[in-house]
């Protein structure tokens, strides 16, 4: 199997992963329940699963108040894209 196909989904299936942990967090933060820590958050969007917390931020309207999500975030976001282009070319051109 081509490696490109199996980080791509594996990259998919974090993301979803950090989704559904933002969606977690809002129905825990309704019901009282045990809470997913910020650092959590932001460790996992810097590693990787940054569209995933960010599109749960605005699809289940959660963390979006807060400066540091609306700050870090997209950092780390672009910071992912930065990174895996950057591997990319090296791949491609055949850097490495």
């Amino acid at each position: 199997m081509n490696k490109s196909i199996v980080l791509f989904c594996g990259l998919f299936l974090w993301n979803f992963t950090t989704f559904l942990m933002m969606g977690m967090d809002k129905y825990k933060a309704r019901k009282s329940g045990k809470r997913i820590s910020e650092k959590t958050f932001f460790i996992s969007a810097f590693l990787f699963g940054a569209v995933g917390i960010m599109l749960g931020m605005y699809i289940f309207r959660h963390k979006t108040k807060h400066l540091s999500f609306r700050v870090l975030v997209p950092i780390a976001v672009t910071i992912n894209f930065i990174l895996g282009y950057l591997a990319w070319l090296l791949k491609f051109f055949k850097f490495h």
